[in-house]
């Protein structure tokens, strides 16, 4: 009887505590290049044991390994977060110091939480269903979405803010793990989409109908469009438009995106040249029927916005971020809520295409819906 992988993940992702207590307290080890070898060396021995507990079994998914070494870097970002906190201490000093000093900051503090909780239990459900043989597809996208929104802001907003001084050789290792989620993301979408079974009558109906007569999908296009069009207002804010409304805005309401981490800037200018036109093509998915390319995209970008805005909305009203940036307590409900409404929209959305996919399937051949009611 094979090993359960998600438990033998659960117990490899363990030792990432004793790795990080033993590297804390051994000073030969907290040289900048020495840590990025301790990284390298750890995750090469977690991939390792993993391989000769699985090698003897007909056929391993090569993204189980994949998930599996993001499963043990999900658990170390958890420690991180808790030790800047004050909730343990003695495993991340050394860390901090002399690998990547800008983690002390609320944005990847609230970035490691996300990382250590939900991604790591995303990883856990999907090795669970690869061990089960069942679909982990959906899964696996809401995590690449997720992880890939979280690399992209994450390395270019410390090449380019304040911290770009203290880059040390163990932040080189997250273009590493940046290709890593690519290159994962291209395999799941070039792997064959699993279609739910629908009988072609419901599928006809369902294509049948405009957008009018689907209030739901009325309803979500409407809210896309508001989450366009906020997009949009907040990149210009962040490129320092001059209209008095952005110059209110950013001083009034929401002054975290003018910290200098960066962090809340480039995230802006991810909304604005990424998130813009996968929105736009998912009102085209909304309206025009057969396209089931949503039933990926919906949950790809329910994951990347979902993330995103949770370190966003965290960072700005955490404490180590400056008061001065904070949201401030007047404006605190209608920030609050135009921010959660942004994360819910594309949430719903991929809620909405997995419960009912009928109308993105692909359109029903003249004639084949009165046949299969026949052969009924």
């Amino acid at each position: 009887m094979a090993f359960p992988k998600e438990i033998l993940t659960f117990f490899l992702s363990l030792m990432a505590p004793v790795v990080l207590y033993t590297a804390n307290n051994i000073s030969a080890l907290q040289k900048p290049l020495v840590i990025l070898g301790v990284e390298v060396a750890s995750l090469a021995a977690v991939f390792f044991i993993a391989y000769l507990f699985v090698r003897k079994e007909k056929s391993v998914d090569s993204l189980f390994y994949v998930f599996l070494v993001f499963s043990f870097t999900s658990i170390v970002d958890l420690m991180c977060a808790l030790e800047l906190e004050g909730y343990i201490k003695g495993f991340m000093d050394f860390y901090i110091n002399k690998g990547e000093p800008y983690l002390n900051t609320a944005h990847c503090i609230m970035k490691n939480y996300w990382n250590g909780g939900v991604h790591f239990v995303l990883l856990l459900a999907i090795i669970h269903r690869m061990r089960k043989g069942k679909s982990y597809r959906s899964l696996a996208f809401l995590w690449a979405g997720s992880m890939l929104a979280t690399q992209i802001v994450f390395i270019p907003s410390i090449v380019i803010g304040k911290h770009a001084k203290n880059i040390y050789p163990a932040f080189w290792l997250n273009l590493f793990f940046l290709m890593l989620s690519i290159w994962t993301a291209v395999k799941l979408f070039s792997r064959p989409r699993e279609l739910p079974i629908i009988p072609a009558d419901k599928v006809e109906a369902e294509q049948k109908k405009r957008l009018l007569f689907r209030p739901v999908d009325l309803l979500l296009s409407i809210a896309v469009l508001g989450a366009m069009a906020f997009t949009v207002f907040r990149g210009f804010v962040v490129l320092e438009c001059t209209l008095d409304v952005c110059f209110t805005y950013i001083y009034q309401y929401e002054p975290y995106m003018k910290d200098s981490v960066a962090f809340p800037k480039v995230m802006m200018l991810v909304f604005l040249f990424y998130a813009l036109p996968l929105l736009t093509l998912l009102v085209y998915g909304l309206t025009v029927p057969g396209c089931t390319w949503m039933l990926d995209w919906t949950l790809f970008m329910a994951g990347a916005i979902a993330q995103l805005q949770w370190t966003y909305i965290g960072a700005s009203v955490h404490s180590r971020t400056p008061f001065t940036y904070r949201i401030p307590k007047e404006e605190w409900r209608l920030v609050m809520t135009l921010n959660l409404v942004y994360l819910a929209v594309p949430v719903l959305l991929a809620v909405r295409c997995y419960i009912d996919p009928a109308f993105f399937m692909k359109p029903v051949p003249p004639g084949q819906a009165d046949n299969d009611k026949k052969n009924k």
